[in-house]
């Protein structure tokens, strides 16, 4: 028997095929099935591409009348994509579907309904909805507000923030006169908070106007 190469995958603790074209012996079907998918060589067992009767290679490998040819090793040759084969007999052969991080769903999701494997296909979709859902998650979103204050007021309002809100600026505006008392300097503060949102509706507080200067008096 010629030897597999590199490209050839076989299932781990099994015999060498036997002779014969595609895996076929003399006189009837063996066990071993060779696939020549987009130039590279897959090898595996009769009973591993059965797994799904209703698919392209369940009705290959049990003699349907498909077309497909052989190259001259007698492997069948079937035009697609090698790089997302692996996967999908790897489904086929564990039940499982195990992907590199940098391979992409799409294009295994693509190939899985080209062979018509329906288990495989709900797997993949389901990932893929579950990665929309994330990505349509509402990242968190921040509420500025600007408040005036007096000097003397100041303190108390920095230490009694409370309820996830938080200082991030003071800026002076000057000082303002009341009569019988000496000036007052005055200061807007402004103050955030992250709000997280749920993904189908955002938070009550968030969905109102959050205004901008709340002040007893408004001096620019």
């Amino acid at each position: 028997m010629q030897d597999p190469g590199p490209d050839m995958r076989m299932e781990a603790g099994e015999a060498a095929p036997p002779a014969g074209v595609g895996g076929r012996a003399a006189g009837g079907w063996g066990k071993w099935v060779r696939l020549n998918v987009g130039g590279t060589v897959f090898l595996t067992t009769r009973q591993t591409l059965c797994r799904e009767q209703k698919s392209f290679l369940s009705r290959l490998c049990q003699g349907e009348e498909l077309q497909s040819d052989r190259d001259e090793t007698g492997a069948y040759l079937i035009d697609r994509d090698p790089t997302y084969f692996g996967p999908i007999l790897n489904f086929l052969r564990h039940g499982k579907l195990v992907l590199d991080k940098d391979m992409a769903e799409e294009g295994v999701l693509e190939e899985a309904e080209f062979y018509n494997i329906g288990p495989l296909i709900r797997i993949i979709k389901d990932r893929m909805e579950e990665k929309d859902y994330t990505v349509a998650q509402v990242p968190p979103k921040h509420v500025y507000r600007v408040l005036q204050c007096q000097e003397e007021e100041l303190t108390q309002m920095v230490s009694t923030m409370s309820d996830g809100w938080r200082f991030e600026q003071l800026v002076n505006i000057g000082s303002s006169y009341n009569y019988g008392s000496e000036d007052q300097a005055e200061f807007l503060c402004v103050v955030s908070k992250e709000l997280h949102s749920a993904p189908h509706g955002l938070s009550s507080e968030s969905s109102r106007k959050t205004k901008l200067l709340q002040a007893r008096g408004t001096r620019m």
